[in-house]
């Protein structure tokens, strides 16, 4: 099917907006004030990492001998490829692409699915080996403090993994919309404040993955 011989839904401007330009750029302000709160909330998860990571070096070097950095590793690059895929999706949105907007979207999707696979086959092997915060840990180590470590690494990965979780359901609200070709290159807003959206994500792993993957 071409872009001339799909009928896209035009969107109408809401009543409140003088037109589309303005209602784009107040859902672009309100995006980027949502983000700075998420901002600010990690932000507070990161401090504590830091002090307590002051406080227990040795500890933090022992305890991160558990995690596999290879999982890890594989995680980043599935985030970063997304990252890609769903810029590709907004260009995509942008030249009325209806096509490759979805395949993009859909990639998107399967690829936030395999971190999370990822992340389950962690979380399982960290609970069956008694890695676990507070007097649930039972897990083998030199280190009272170990629990600490392990508090803040579900933390802080379970907080970003629930951040996944929304994603793919807001991206599987974009793959239903595009496919009743909703987006066209008038009106692709929702699809870049997801990317905005997603983008954040992404970075917050990019922190998280060294800090608890590759301390040394």
């Amino acid at each position: 099917m071409t872009k001339s011989t799909i009928q896209f839904v035009k969107h109408k401007v809401a009543h409140h907006f003088e037109n589309a330009k303005q209602e784009f750029e107040a859902a672009k302000l309100g995006m980027w004030t949502f983000l700075i709160q998420e901002l600010l909330f990690f932000s507070a998860l990161f401090v504590a990492y830091a002090i307590f990571r002051f406080l227990y070096p040795e500890m933090f070097l022992e305890a991160a001998s558990h995690l596999d950095w290879r999982m890890g590793a594989l995680n980043t690059v599935v985030l970063i490829t997304s990252s890609f895929t769903i810029v590709m999706a907004v260009r995509s949105a942008q030249l009325s692409q209806r096509k490759n907007l979805l395949l993009y979207l859909i990639v998107t999707f399967l690829l936030a699915g395999c971190f999370m696979v990822v992340k389950y086959i962690e979380y399982m092997g960290k609970i069956e080996h008694g890695y676990l915060p507070t007097h649930f840990f039972f897990g083998e180590g030199e280190h009272a403090q170990l629990p600490i470590f392990f508090g803040l690494y579900f933390v802080m990965t379970g907080l970003h993994g629930l951040h996944v979780v929304i994603g793919m359901g807001v991206i599987l609200w974009l793959i239903y919309r595009a496919y009743k070709n909703e987006f066209y290159e008038d009106y692709f807003t929702p699809v870049e404040m997801v990317a905005l959206y997603w983008h954040f994500v992404d970075l917050v792993w990019i922190f998280l993955f060294p800090l608890f993957y590759l301390v040394g």
